[in-house]
């Protein structure tokens, strides 16, 4: 099966905005109270960001270097996040409804910027109105089919209970606790339907059902025509349906052939990217290594062991461990999918790299310099690029501070040369990868294009580095040092030297060196 990824994945930065949280546009009007902006994030409070507050944001994005918006779910839902989907046709009137997302899609597009949305396919809110339906009728709603229910209990006349008392919830953590096989089966017993994880808000769907399948294809469909270049899949995992995946890929690709589809997957998993169903995962194996590799020492446990994956996966390595690790990412797939791998530092999901990082700005930025210079498509978590902190959600979901003295500026310029470094070298966007060193805290890799080469050396630990590695592709050639204010270059007072296609020179501690062909 050959493989078919977008070409302008390659070349893209993204940058995953949670849409309450960024900006709120001049101009909105909230409905009622909302949470104060640059109070501590509830599991609940609604902060009154919106899409008109992206649009207003753009010129700083572009500035970034920005080409390419995440954002997390906006269609109608009564949570924050909403992942909690009421209707999928329909973006939430908290973020300005259709006609705001048509304003940002065109937008961006002005910008040469494009834009992917969140799907989420599995499960959806209790609002959502087919949900409802089945609810208030029983056994007598046609979208009964929709859902998976306990059937006796509604021939029964029993109904469902979509809003459980204290003790309900207890008896359902009772069944978990008993064995309950984490896909439903304790709420399907107690309230009478299937939730995602047993959590009663979250009525997962009857994917099996040919007319739940149409919605969602179609909802796909409806959102490309309005003009998003994409879809980022919410637990695809939970369908485990390759039939289902194929056929949302070809309906998908019939409406946009350059369309990018990327999932949530957490482990290595070439099965899902074969060609058949996505383009890419969110390549959380590869944050973990650059976790484990830059922060080293700095790593604040206790702030991983609130993490179901990080606190299995991420630990202090050296730069030989996380050379052999790269090496097993960069392998795991076909090159066209590696190239488009979605590389992440934090996301929504995960407390932020500086808080992990115990702080340690250095950390940051021997991360970012990793992620923009290894093969796949960068993508910035809101904020992380002035310094934003925040542990286990929902302190990872604060809102962008408005004041931009709480911004970290030595951060902010420091991400912003990374970028525009990863654009003005092709190699680092189409460039075979090399490990050419790896030894105690200094890793050094090459990226590789028709005979040009950009070397990046980092040094993650305590002591200067005396580097010497031979790179054919400076054999009777130029070279420049590439600086920028953050990265402070070869070390011991001298510039980097070389004779014929070897290269030597210094790499201060928690610091860099990146070298290219001129």
């Amino acid at each position: 099966m050959s493989v078919d990824t977008p070409a302008w994945v390659r070349d893209a930065v993204f940058y995953q905005v949670f849409p309450d949280r960024f900006a709120r546009g001049a101009s909105s009007q909230p409905p009622g109270p909302l949470e104060p902006w640059d109070a501590p994030p509830t599991t609940h409070g609604f902060k009154g960001g919106d899409l008109r507050g992206i649009v207003e944001r753009l010129p700083y994005l572009a500035d970034l270097g920005v080409t390419a918006l995440y954002l997390t779910p906006i269609f109608t839902s009564a949570s924050n996040h909403r992942y909690h989907t009421d209707d999928y046709f329909a973006v939430d009137p908290l973020l300005g409804g259709d006609d705001a997302l048509r304003d940002l899609i065109a937008a961006l597009h002005d910008h040469g910027m494009r834009i992917v949305l969140d799907g989420v396919f599995n499960h959806t809110g209790r609002g959502f109105w087919p949900f409802h339906h089945v609810v208030e009728n029983g056994a007598s709603s046609p979208y009964r089919g929709w859902f998976h229910l306990d059937e006796a209990r509604l021939a029964a006349g029993r109904p469902l209970r979509p809003y459980p008392t204290p003790a309900e919830h207890a008896e359902i953590e009772a069944l978990r606790a008993a064995g309950g096989d984490g896909n439903g089966s304790a709420s399907e017993a107690v309230l009478g339907y299937r939730a995602w994880w047993d959590l009663p808000a979250l009525p997962k769907l009857n994917t099996d059902d040919p007319h739940v399948r149409e919605m969602l294809f179609t909802a796909a469909e409806h959102w490309l025509r309005a003009g998003i270049d994409g879809w980022r899949l919410d637990v695809p995992q939970e369908i485990a349906d390759p039939p289902f995946w194929r056929e949302f890929r070809r309906r998908v690709r019939a409406v946009n052939p350059e369309a990018y589809i990327v999932g949530e997957i957490w482990r290595v998993a070439p099965e899902w990217v074969a060609g058949d169903r996505f383009d890419a995962l969110m390549d959380y194996p590869l944050t973990e290594a650059i976790l484990g590799f830059v922060a080293g020492s700095h790593i604040d446990h206790g702030i991983l062991d609130f993490h179901h994956e990080y606190r299995e996966n991420v630990r202090p390595i050296d730069a030989a461990a996380f050379a052999a690790r790269l090496d097993e990412l960069l392998h795991a797939y076909d090159p066209d999918v590696t190239a488009v791998q979605l590389n992440l530092l934090s996301s929504h999901d995960t407390p932020r790299f500086l808080t992990i990082a115990g702080g340690d700005r250095a950390s940051l930025r021997l991360g970012t310099l990793l992620q923009m210079s290894v093969t796949g498509a960068p993508c910035v978590y809101y904020g992380d690029e002035i310094g934003m902190e925040g542990g286990p959600d929902p302190d990872c979901r604060r809102a962008f501070p408005a004041a931009r003295s709480a911004w970290d500026e030595d951060i902010l310029v420091f991400v912003r040369g990374a970028i525009r470094l990863r654009h003005a070298r092709p190699a680092l966007r189409h460039g075979t990868h090399r490990t050419l060193a790896a030894t105690g805290g200094c890793h050094v890799h090459a990226r590789i294009l028709d005979g040009d080469a950009v070397i990046v050396a980092v040094n993650a630990g305590t002591e200067p580095v005396e580097v010497s590695v031979d790179v054919p592709e400076f054999g009777g050639r130029a070279m420049v040092e590439e600086r920028w204010p953050g990265l402070g270059g070869t070390a011991a007072g001298r510039p980097p030297t070389h004779v014929g296609s070897r290269l030597s020179f210094a790499v201060a501690p928690r610091d860099a060196v990146v070298i290219a062909t001129a």
